[in-house]
């Protein structure tokens, strides 16, 4: 299976925020969901973001008062989280998100887990066993928040390329193949140099996860669920430990 961390290192890490719209319009828009959610401190204040990346998620939630435990396993990614917050309450920590119960504190109120990071996993057994040890992480009334893309419905033809954003200098696209239980993408990358276009291209491979598996493993581990619907095209869920 293809490293997802060797793919972000080789490919995309240094153009992500560009590839998602840019940091700015993210770093918005994140801020009007968990304020429009009502996502904001209540108790312990303590906040675990797996698959933190650039910041989207972790910058908005330390800017409404929460401690921030940001969690990727790409340097890059890390690097410039680390500086676009400043001096905002995020401790990064570079390792995999099946791990972060190592790197955090005992009382943790909400743990988010969002922007298609879920399907980086390898197995569902590995999707299970991470929402257990969310489950146990989490403080009583803690609140889990998921996004995934649901990629079971499988596309055919020319269904399976996807262009994801183009400007005068840069084009970024993907071809989607399907195999039983995961996705090969394959990210095609070009960018002018002296009027010169040079290609990049690089593959990995995401989980099909259903969000019907996704409601049933969350209320076997024992959490609530509030919330849950599909907003451009990703399955959007709150689950509450009770």
């Amino acid at each position: 299976m293809a490293s997802v961390e060797k793919h972000y290192d080789n490919l995309l890490a240094p153009y992500y925020s560009w590839i998602s719209g840019g940091s700015e319009l993210k770093l918005a828009e994140y801020r009007g969901f968990f304020r429009d959610h009502g996502v904001r401190p209540a108790g312990s204040g303590v906040a675990v973001d797996l698959g933190a990346g650039s910041g989207f998620q972790s910058i908005p939630l330390a800017e409404s008062g929460f401690k921030v435990i940001a969690l990727d396993t790409s340097r890059k990614l890390l690097a410039e989280l680390k500086k676009n917050a400043k001096k905002l309450p995020v401790v990064t920590v570079r390792d995999n998100l099946l791990d972060f119960a190592i790197h955090s504190p005992a009382n943790i109120e909400l743990v988010v887990c969002m922007g298609d990071t879920l399907t980086h996993l390898q197995s569902l057994d590995e999707v299970r066993g991470l929402i257990e040890d969310i489950y146990r992480a989490l403080n009583l009334e803690g609140l889990l928040i998921l996004s995934f893309r649901d990629m079971t419905d499988e596309l055919t033809g020319l269904d399976r390329f996807i262009p994801v954003r183009s400007d005068p200098d840069r084009i970024f696209t993907c071809f989607l193949e399907f195999e039983r239980d995961h996705v090969r993408v394959n990210d095609i990358f070009y960018e002018k140099f002296n009027e010169r276009w040079r290609m990049q291209k690089s593959f990995y491979q995401k989980l099909r996860i259903s969000r019907q598996w996704t409601n049933k493993c969350l209320q076997k581990a024992g959490f609530k669920i509030e919330l849950m619907e599909e907003q451009n095209g990703m399955v959007l869920i709150f689950a509450r430990k009770r």
